[in-house]
């Protein structure tokens, strides 16, 4: 498939990519992408300056976070198609066609599945094991599977991106797009990508830290996509509490004690998480017709006769 590298804007968040930028920008510009945009937040390093000087369009970030970078860069695309990548060199402007060719073929939003092809020692096996987790929680909690959520490979349309509702601040940021891409019911694609060791300043990733962060983040995403998940998890949390209560309460009873405060308890407990349970149900149906009646004016628009 033929791609117009004319209608592709190459996307770098960057923060003291001083060592690689520089390179980066120039390998996509002799594979033919000569629109290249460069959101810098607030380097203490060279960073905008080598970026600015290598033909990049350099605009320095109001906020702190990748989340804000990506936030506040929607407004400067200008073009159909956007690539986003690190500006750390991990990522190969070499895979930049494998992740175009889907959105010319039709699609909205490409993952590149980094890890299919890691390099030696460019992912711990921590790092491994969390990705996999978290693959796993996703899946879980938005019924699909993308095989590496977490990937700062991305591709999309221009108005695929410009449905997102996206106010992730920092590394979630990547988790609220795939949720949102769900959400707005957009052409996923995955494509096997290569991903090599950082080179030159250490990796900004706290694994524990941001992990957690993620986690925390896929959950309360959960409530707009799949809000059974949601409030099924805080419905059945709050029964099981209630089912501990009431064997206590049984076991005490048999034994010939009674606890009628913790009787009490245990029937609103239990009243309580299935309430919760029924709110998730409800919730879920709202969501269902929610999304059909947006596929249905997708349907229309589709229809409408050009004017």
């Amino acid at each position: 498939m033929i791609i117009d590298r004319s209608q592709v804007c190459i996307f770098i968040p960057t923060l003291n990519e001083e060592p690689t930028i520089g390179e980066l920008i120039s390998r996509f510009r002799e594979l033919g992408y000569s629109h290249i945009f460069v959101i810098d937040g607030n380097s203490s390093d060279r960073t905008a300056e080598i970026a600015e000087k290598a033909g990049a369009e350099v605009v320095l970030q109001q906020s702190r976070g990748k989340g804000n970078a990506i936030i506040e860069s929607i407004e400067h695309f200008r073009f159909p198609y956007i690539l986003m990548l690190d500006g750390d060199m991990t990522y190969l402007p070499e895979d930049a066609e494998l992740m175009l060719e889907p959105l010319f073929a039709g699609c909205d939003h490409v993952i590149g599945n980094r890890l299919e092809f890691p390099d030696k020692d460019a992912l711990s096996r921590l790092n491994l094991f969390g990705n996999k987790i978290i693959n796993d929680l996703f899946r879980m909690a938005h019924g699909r599977y993308l095989a590496d959520i977490l990937s700062g490979y991305r591709a999309f349309t221009l108005e695929s991106i410009r449905q997102m509702h996206l106010r992730e601040e920092g590394f979630g940021i990547e988790t609220e797009i795939a949720s949102e891409s769900i959400r707005n019911q957009q052409k996923i694609k995955v494509v096997p990508v290569h991903y090599v060791k950082r080179p030159g300043t250490a990796t900004k990733l706290r694994p524990f830290h941001d992990g957690a962060k993620i986690i925390t983040t896929l959950y309360r995403l959960a409530k707009r996509s799949n809000p059974m998940f949601y409030f099924g998890m805080i419905g059945g949390v709050i029964s099981i509490l209630g089912g501990l209560t009431g064997l206590y309460v049984l076991y005490e009873w048999l034994n010939g004690t009674e606890h009628l405060p913790l009787t009490i308890l245990t029937a609103l407990l239990v009243m309580g998480g299935l309430q919760v349970f029924m709110f998730g149900i409800l919730s879920d149906i709202m969501l269902s017709n929610q999304q059909e009646l947006r596929r249905e004016i997708q349907s229309l628009k589709h229809q409408r006769p050009p004017e």
